[in-house]
């Protein structure tokens, strides 16, 4: 047997989260809801501009994989990680909270480098607005995929923002996918962004075509696809890849999973923060298939988790996730 049920390959970035009121918020000029990439010296600006006593910024270790392979850990399943951090005080945090949660990440640290960093600003609506700084999370490559954990997982869980790294995050993909199809480690890929499919659209279909299973969300299904609703993306998508679900917000998820096909409605919520419902989903189905529990029920717990985690501010549940899961099943 295997000895992970999961291994992830993704950006390790180090999430802030900033909560704002809409005055200061309207200070930084930024469209509501939108994800940037800026470079370390507009980041570095951007947080000490709110280093000042009167905010709380709090630091959550993630990446949009890693949050999956989080959720995974705190339901009870064993989880690998691949990704880069520096060794500054943000990779430092980013190593020791992997270590308390049990997650194997190896080891992550390139010295003289600069961790990932995602400020999530939040605002009354419950709306997030991202600036990311990649740093040396983008610099994982070929050279630091692992044959062992890979070797060793019953799944491998690729994330779609590795795409983005055409010089060096397609090459980790790559030879990620090889291992994985000459050591029988199954494959799940997420598409992350529309933006992903859209604009690396040959290499992400090249991935698909080697891939067990696909994550996505509404707009990502329509962008892969050219569908014009979820639902017809999700049927379309049964000629592209084996197994695949949609999640389509408050219309729940479409899920066809080991020859079972449904839709699963979403649970009814008042969300306060947007961030990780993706994550904690694909991770808590993850965790649903390794662990003997049909797709439908997979899709259920995962749906239930999801409303939690938008429930509260930030991609981390600290509620017990077992009995979470458990409730959803009742």
């Amino acid at each position: 047997m295997p000895h992970y049920d999961v291994c992830g390959l993704g950006n390790a970035i180090v999430d802030i989260f900033l909560e704002l009121d809409e005055a200061e918020f309207a200070t930084l000029g930024f469209e509501r809801g939108t994800m940037r990439l800026v470079d370390k010296e507009s980041q570095h600006a951007l947080l000490e501009r709110f280093h000042n006593g009167r905010h709380d910024l709090r630091l959550v270790s993630g990446g949009s994989v890693a949050n999956s392979i989080i959720a995974l850990s705190q339901l009870g399943g064993k989880a690998a990680f691949i990704g880069c951090v520096g060794d500054d005080r943000y990779g430092l945090h980013y190593v020791e909270e992997f270590e308390q949660l049990g997650i194997d990440i190896g080891s992550p640290i390139l010295y003289g480098e600069t961790t990932g960093t995602c400020l999530a600003i939040i605002t009354p609506d419950a709306e997030r607005t991202m600036r990311t700084c990649l740093a040396i999370s983008s610099h994982l490559s070929a050279e630091h995929v692992d044959v062992h954990r890979i070797s060793e997982s019953q799944w491998l869980f690729i994330e779609g923002y590795v795409f983005a790294n055409p010089e060096t995050g397609q090459g980790a993909i790559e030879r990620a996918i090889e291992i994985a199809r000459q050591q029988g480690t199954k494959i799940a890929l997420t598409c992350s962004d529309p933006f992903i499919p859209e604009v690396f659209g040959e290499p992400f279909a090249h991935a698909l075509r080697q891939s067990d299973l696909l994550f996505c969300n509404g707009p990502e299904s329509m962008a892969l696809t050219g569908a014009s609703t979820p639902g017809e993306a999700f049927a379309k998508l049964a000629d592209m890849v084996p197994n695949c679900v949609v999640t389509d917000g408050p219309h729940g998820a479409h899920v066809r999973y080991d020859g079972q096909t449904a839709h699963v409605p979403a649970v009814p919520t008042d969300p306060k923060d947007l961030t990780g419902a993706g994550d904690m989903f694909a991770g808590s189905f993850l965790y649903g298939i390794t662990h003997g529990y049909s797709p439908v029920d997979a899709t259920r717990a995962a749906n239930y988790l999801s409303h939690k985690v938008i429930s509260q501010i930030g991609a981390r549940m600290h509620e017990d996730l077992r009995e979470l899961w458990n409730e959803a099943l009742q």
